[in-house]
């Protein structure tokens, strides 16, 4: 078995161009054997996650990484000063990252005022219970209880009003373990490779510190320590997969918000999730990551989203930061050949002089 630590497209020949758009099976185009495992992957539902940091938590204590402050300071404890968040962000001693989104709007909600007993009831002194009584308190106080909530109740599609109503937006963000991963293109050493379960490793004891990977991924997600220079991100918990476990954030995830499996399999599971959702009323629901066709050829960790992904901190639109790099070449061919061209016709007019 044979693998690369290159994409094909710089390989090799690549009429293709596989360095972007959609990639089948990533491990056979790295090398493996047909008879590799399937890819797997994460699948995050934000709907459903409470930012309890279990994750965050479970990352570091399997992969020993160090404690850092909100500025990826190592061996610092610190407050970030951004709501409970003291995380801050994904760097080289944190591979998963809870963010904590607080969105505050003036919406009209269905609460009792402070006036006479009854004024705030609309079939004006009827019981709540009224059948046809589409808006009672005690109607609008039970929605909450399910998800039409979060359309019902939701701040971006909330009529105005006098009242503010308060929305945390936590998500848990990793490493998307690219189709198309531009860190994996640039690695000088090999110190980046992909696996046979299809995800982006770094080998640290082969790393050199060179950065290329920093500036190649669309992410921001690698990170380079500063005392040695070496680069660090999520593995997707290699060391147990290999094992036939699965990686030790979505075994601690008590809300299964992170889901973990055949890539393929969380992706239909995705599809049923934002079906129902919209279903539901929940217009702002969305997949990131989960196209194929998008910049990156599809993440191996995608996302359900209650917002626009900017407002999580994530691009709206990534591209493999490798994918024109056989135009370049061309380019700066033609150009070379170019001035090659135009300095032989220099000396050979000069001779005829």
């Amino acid at each position: 078995m044979t693998i690369s630590s290159a994409s094909p497209g710089l390989a090799m020949p690549d009429p293709k161009n596989r360095l972007f758009g959609p990639l089948p099976d990533v491990s056979a185009e790295a090398g493996y054997e047909e008879d590799h495992p399937k890819r797997v992957g994460f699948f995050t539902d934000t709907s459903v996650c409470i930012g309890c940091k279990a994750c965050e938590v479970a990352c570091k204590e399997w992969n020993t990484l160090p404690m850092d402050d909100s500025f990826g300071v190592k061996d610092a404890m610190g407050l970030s000063g951004m709501s409970y968040d003291n995380t801050g962000q994904l760097g080289a001693n944190s591979w998963r990252h809870v963010a904590f989104i607080e969105q505050s709007r003036a919406v009209d909600l269905p609460m009792p005022t402070f006036g006479r007993p009854g004024d705030d009831r609309h079939d004006h002194g009827a019981s709540p219970t009224t059948p046809g009584d589409d808006f009672s308190l005690a109607n609008a106080q039970q929605s909450v209880l399910n998800a039409e909530a979060l359309s019902e109740f939701d701040p971006q599609t909330g009529q105005t009003g006098a009242d503010k109503q308060i929305r945390w937006l936590m998500s848990s963000d990793v490493c998307k373990h690219c189709t198309h991963a531009g860190c994996l293109d640039v690695c000088p050493t090999g110190a980046l490779f992909r696996t046979e379960f299809g995800t982006v490793v770094v080998q640290q004891d082969i790393c050199n510190g060179c950065g290329y990977c920093v500036a190649a991924c669309p992410y921001g997600v690698i990170d380079q320590r500063k005392e040695d220079g070496r680069v660090f991100k999520c593995t997707m918990c290699y060391d147990r997969l290999t094992d036939g476990l699965q990686p030790a954030c979505a075994t601690a995830c008590p809300t299964q918000s992170i889901q973990f499996g055949d890539l393929d399999e969380l992706q239909e599971r995705a599809d049923a999730r934002l079906a129902t959702l919209k279903a539901q009323g929940v217009e702002t629901a969305r997949l990131y990551g989960r196209d194929e066709n998008d910049g990156v050829g599809g993440d191996g960790a995608f996302f359900l989203l209650l917002d626009e992904p900017e407002v999580y901190g994530l691009p709206p639109d990534p591209i493999v930061t490798t994918r024109d790099l056989p135009a370049m070449w061309k380019a700066a061919g033609k150009a070379a050949v170019m001035m090659i061209g135009v300095a032989v016709t220099a000396v050979l007019g000069s001779r005829r002089r």
